[in-house]
Order: C-alpha cells, then sequence, then structure tokens
C-alpha cells in the first residue's frame, strides 16, 4: 500500500459494484492466513465493504498486483534448534482518518519462525500514543501465553517470554505496579499485562523502530522497509 495514500470512506467517490468488492476482500482475507505481509493492507480496504468506492477498488486491484509479481513467495520455517518464544506488537496511533482510532498490531515466532499474527483497530480513540502501545503488548501477552499453555502439553517450558515494543512510555506502564492518572482511562482487563510482567511469565522489553516486525501490520511503510521486515519474517521466493 502507498505510503502517501490515506484512504477513507471517499463519500464523494463513485461508487463500485459491492458484490464483486467483497467477493475480492473475502479472497484477499482468506489468502492472509498463509501471506501476512498484505494483512495491513486486506483489514484496511475490508472496513469499506458496505459501501466501496472507486479509490477502494484500486488499492484492493494494487494487492493484486502485488500478488502476482510475488505469487511464488511463502512463509519459509527453517529448522532451528533454539526453541523459543517471543512476540512484537505495535500500533499506529490515530491511524484511521475517518474516526482517529488507533491500529494495533502483533507477531508471535516460535524460534525464528513466525506462527501467530494479527490486526485489530481499537475500540475508543486514545488521547495519546502509549495507551495504544500498551493495549497492543497485551494483546500480544494474552496469544503468548496462550502459546505457553499449549506447548506445555509438549513439555515445552517457558519463563519470562519477550515482548518487544518501540515505546518506552508502554513499557514504564507494564512494569509500574503504581496506578497513576496517566493509565485511569485504560480498562482494567488491560492491566493483566502488568501482572504478568510482575510474575515473571512475560518481559517486555524495548527494540528500536527500525527493528520493530510488527510495523508491517500497522502501517504502509517504504518499499525498502516493507522488504526488509518482509524477509525477517521469513516470507521469501520458494522455489
Amino acid at each position: 500500500m502507498a505510503t502517501n495514500v490515506k484512504i477513507d470512506k471517499d463519500e464523494k467517490g463513485k461508487t463500485v459494484d459491492e458484490s464483486k468488492y467483497r467477493g475480492m476482500i473475502g479472497s484477499l482475507l482468506y489468502l492472509t492466513a498463509s501471506r501476512p505481509d498484505i494483512l495491513h493492507a486486506v483489514c484496511l480496504c475490508a472496513r469499506f465493504q458496505s459501501n466501496p468506492k472507486e479509490s477502494h477498488m484500486s488499492a484492493v486491484k494494487r494487492i493484486f498486483r502485488y500478488l502476482k509479481g510475488t505469487i511464488q513467495y511463502g512463509l519459509f520455517y527453517p529448522k532451528n534448534e533454539n526453541f523459543s518464544l517471543k512476540g512484537y506488537s505495535d500500533s499506529d496511533y490515530a491511524g484511521n482518518i475517518d474516526d482517529r482510532k488507533s491500529t494495533l498490531g502483533s507477531c508471535q515466532f516460535l524460534s525464528d519462525c513466525l506462527v501467530s499474527w494479527f490486526f485489530k483497530e481499537a475500540k475508543s480513540v486514545f488521547l495519546f500514543q502509549r495507551p495504544a502501545e500498551y493495549i497492543s503488548a497485551a494483546f500480544c501477552c494474552t496469544q503468548l501465553l496462550w502459546m505457553k499453555q499449549t506447548l506445555a502439553d509438549y513439555k515445552c517450558s517457558f519463563e519470562n517470554v519477550p515482548i518487544f515494543c518501540d515505546n518506552i512510555s508502554a513499557i514504564n506502564i507494564a512494569q509500574n505496579p503504581v496506578h497513576h492518572n496517566r493509565t485511569k482511562h485504560i480498562e482494567i482487563r488491560h492491566h493483566f499485562l502488568r501482572d504478568c510482567v510482575s510474575k515473571q511469565k512475560i518481559e517486555i522489553s524495548f527494540v528500536p523502530s527500525q527493528d520493530q516486525l510488527a510495523d508491517i501490520f500497522t502501517k504502509p511503510l517504504t518499499s525498502e522497509t516493507f522488504a526488509s521486515i518482509r524477509a525477517r519474517l521469513g516470507i521469501m521466493h520458494i522455489e
């Protein structure tokens, strides 16, 4: 998706065939199960299924053109003896230009293999960036805890599973057991992340923005950054 184009409702745009648009979105959503690199673009276009415009159709066709040029790309799972669990979480603060809601995204790795990823729009508008980052990390934490529990059935035990976040304020909230004015507006259900950190089930760590792999799920990126993160997710040309 182009970084210089912001997709909105485009209420003055020309309407396109709604049935055709929904069919295209449905096919792409099915494909996101094996092509996480298109998840953000597809989910963004899926917001406008009720009244699609030409601008939305153009964005969807751009995704198909990208897929045609990368038809031999797929997730590659290499053999690796380093059996570890980790997650990345990120957000695009006020990324939706229609209602200014933030976009949340995360991904989870088992060893160096990408095994889980998600894209989610926040249910409410945040006043600051740190709650968006913190809640995104909380969603990542729930997925990692489920994975820990599942892997325990196979005699695999993990402690202090790292979540990598590029926002210092969100990390401080997770590590600070004292409630203060800056966290009053965050729902209680998201504060279990802090409890998991205190019990050493989860360790939240800082990662520079250029190494934040969850960026690809939250916002449009330049072609160079997109290609770099895509490769680090394990999506590559498969013969």
